[in-house]
């Protein structure tokens, strides 16, 4: 008994093998197995067997220190997580020290920049060497950020690569501060712009672009349109201003237009031949009954031209249903599209994230419970999906008709094969990121890099 570490709820624990010298754990007696935060993990063959590369970034809320890690693989299990979902996971054998104590433990590798801390350590790592005191914290003692620096080294990135500028309106955002943190890791020097803030100099000989203040950002070797709805007038304006001034912009001003237009995307992928749910769209309540058989009568769905992020979408169940929706929204004068119901998808669809042509992420989305539509801003689930070659061509070619070298292509699958719900040219990066554990954000860069011509 006197020779056991007595710990806290979460200590402070170093894994050397890897270079991760401090990484705060929670200590849960609850968990079987403990876990290790990992992202972009991939398995190539040495002589000894199979091993596996991976990217950790262990402390929370923070990528400024990014260790990358190779482990032998001892094993492949699914795991269930503690909101019941299971995982098949990569199992790698490390050496743990704590307080003065080294053991050899086993980790799984799960994405948990979700989670409160970046590694869990289980009963199984605890063995007969730990007891928990639950009321306690970091009984082996406390790190404050100083000390942690110091552990890691102070990491300053030089600024020595392009000038980049991310066009939002939300700096707190996940998607917007995953893409500056990308960009700055790679020695970038970003700046938030916010759209609103932005202001034009429109002259033959002078044009200009100024940021509140007066700053001139004319000398911006490229920028990222991440524009609100309802900033898409003046966002793709501004968009299109940096364009005649030679600054490139990952996602080009007509791009994004045709894709907020909901009617226009789909006429254009209509064009293309690309299969899109059967849809209709009419000026007057007067052809209310002859829209609804157009597309198959009820239950269907109602969409404003106007929504997004799933709001200003409507089940419509029964046909009167329907006509009472429809007749409510035009007598606002509002634009809507009304849709077929695919019902064998079960309140399922695909995003596929496409960058330059390819697929560098996909998930499953399923709807919240008592939704209809899958949708992670109104409490959806995701996971990691398989898509099928079919799948995978005509995300693709989605993106390529609208123009998007970056895009979400929302896919739907039926009985007739997979349909096009539609391409978003602002996706967003926290569900894929979570669910998949891929470095979107990074990708995002590599593309300007690659269309630039940029080496480090």
């Amino acid at each position: 008994m006197s020779n056991k570490i007595i710990v806290g709820s979460e200590e402070w624990c170093v894994l050397p093998g890897l270079g991760i010298k401090a990484v705060k754990a929670r200590v849960d007696s609850g968990a079987k197995t403990s876990s290790l935060h990992a992202i972009n993990i991939s398995t190539f063959k040495r002589e000894d067997g199979t091993w596996v590369s991976y990217e950790v970034h262990p402390l929370q809320g923070s990528r400024k220190v990014a260790l990358q890690c190779e482990s032998k693989l001892i094993d492949r299990r699914v795991i269930k997580s503690s909101n019941g979902e299971t995982e098949k996971r990569f199992v790698v054998s490390e050496v743990l020290h704590l307080g003065e104590q080294s053991w050899e433990i086993e980790l799984t590798l799960t994405n948990r920049a979700n989670m409160g801390y970046r590694m869990l350590l289980g009963r199984e790592a605890m063995g007969q060497k730990i007891l928990v005191d639950p009321s306690a914290t970091c009984c082996l003692g406390e790190m404050s950020a100083e000390e942690v620096d110091q552990v890691y080294g102070k990491l300053v990135v030089p600024s020595s690569g392009l000038k980049i500028g991310l066009l939002a309106s939300n700096p707190d955002l996940y998607s917007n501060k995953r893409i500056m943190e990308a960009g700055q890791q790679r020695g970038h020097e970003m700046y938030f712009l916010n759209v609103k803030q932005c202001y034009m100099k429109l002259d033959a000989s002078e044009p200009e672009v100024h940021y509140r203040g007066g700053r001139i950002l004319n000398d911006l070797d490229a920028v990222i349109p991440r524009i609100r709805p309802s900033m898409t007038f003046y966002g793709c304006a501004l968009t299109r201003h940096f364009e005649s001034l030679g600054v490139m912009a990952l996602n080009n001003s007509e791009a994004i237009t045709q894709s907020r237009d909901k009617l226009f995307s789909l006429q254009l992928l209509q064009k293309n031949n690309l299969d899109i749910p059967t849809s209709g769209f009419a000026n007057s309540p007067a052809d209310t009954t002859d829209l609804i058989d157009m597309v198959g009568g009820a239950p269907l769905i109602v969409k404003l031209l106007e929504g997004t992020q799933g709001k200003g979408v409507v089940l419509a169940e029964t046909r009167k249903a329907a006509e009472s929706v429809i007749n409510a929204f035009k007598s606002l004068k509002a634009n809507l599209l009304v849709q077929e119901f695919i019902k064998e998808a079960q309140g399922k669809d695909l995003r596929c994230f496409v960058i330059d042509g390819k697929i560098v992420a996909s998930i499953e989305r399923t709807a919240a419970p008592g939704e209809f539509r899958a949708n992670i801003h109104q409490g959806g689930t995701a996971s990691i999906v398989q898509v099928t070659p079919e799948e995978k061509k005509l995300a693709i070619k989605a993106a390529k008709t609208m123009g998007l070298q970056v895009a979400g292509v929302d896919i739907i699958r039926s009985g007739k094969g997979p349909l096009l719900l539609e391409i978003n040219s602002s996706p967003g990066l926290e569900g894929i990121e979570a669910a998949t554990g891929i470095d979107v954000a990074a990708a995002m860069i590599d593309s300007i890099e690659k269309k630039l011509g940029w080496k480090k």
